[in-house]
């Protein structure tokens, strides 16, 4: 999956309006931004395989330490833990150790049987909705959409950046989910990994716009403004 973890990004600012879309961002796709560079040092496997799934030609086959339920747990504890004691809000904390798991949860649901319960588990997990576009498409696009909708509600630009470059983003994240599903496979791994390597790129884009919109008193949820 990869525009729906940018999904329940945006969608978390209805719950915590006063942590950064940048923040947000990057505990949804916290996973994600780690796992390139496990692959890099070789901590991690992934193989090639075009045609092994209707969406992605990609077989995981090692990843416990990014993506297994209980090293998923750590990260989110990890997350949450360092954000409440730089800024001691606690609603706000929580909101992003659940964006950690929601991950892995909606990993889950798009996955070939692949996500391990815990390092060394041979119990793993996944619904395997990657074996259909349509199905894919629908869950991705539904979540993303309703994602965005939730943000723009509870946001509004401060100038044409904040209006402006929100709608790039859109475009963009929608753009390389299509290159994704219509492009010819990764040429090898560690193009995999150093391209991953860029997301870092979207979180820094996602804190430039949100620096350009304020919390709408119309959608957000200003009760939770100091959280």
């Amino acid at each position: 999956m990869f525009i729906g973890h940018f999904g329940v990004g945006f969608g978390a600012k209805s719950v915590a309006p006063g942590v950064s879309l940048g923040t947000l961002f990057l505990a949804a796709q916290f996973l994600d931004l780690l796992w390139p560079t496990l692959l890099l040092l070789g901590v991690e496997t992934v193989r090639i395989v075009p045609g092994a799934t209707a969406v992605t030609p990609l077989v995981f086959e090692h990843y416990p330490f990014s993506h297994s339920l209980a090293a998923v747990l750590g990260w989110a504890a990890l997350v949450g833990g360092i954000y409440f004691l730089l800024k001691r809000r606690t609603v706000a904390a929580l909101v992003l150790g659940a964006l950690v798991i929601s991950h892995w949860a909606l990993d889950a649901i798009v996955h070939q049987p692949d996500l391990p319960l815990f390092p060394g588990s041979t119990t793993v997990v996944g619904l395997d909705a990657w074996s259909s576009l349509p199905l894919t498409l629908a869950i991705e696009g539904a979540v993303f959409a309703l994602g965005v909708w939730l943000y723009v509600r509870a946001t509004r630009p401060r100038d044409a950046i904040g209006r402006w470059g929100l709608v790039a983003l859109v475009v963009f994240l929608l753009g390389i989910h299509a290159a994704n599903l219509i492009g010819p496979p990764p040429p090898s791994v560690q193009a995999i990994a150093w391209v991953g390597q860029l997301q870092w790129l979207l979180v820094l884009w996602a804190y430039w716009i949100d620096a350009h919109r304020q919390v709408s008193m119309f959608g957000g949820q200003s009760a939770l403004r100091s959280a």
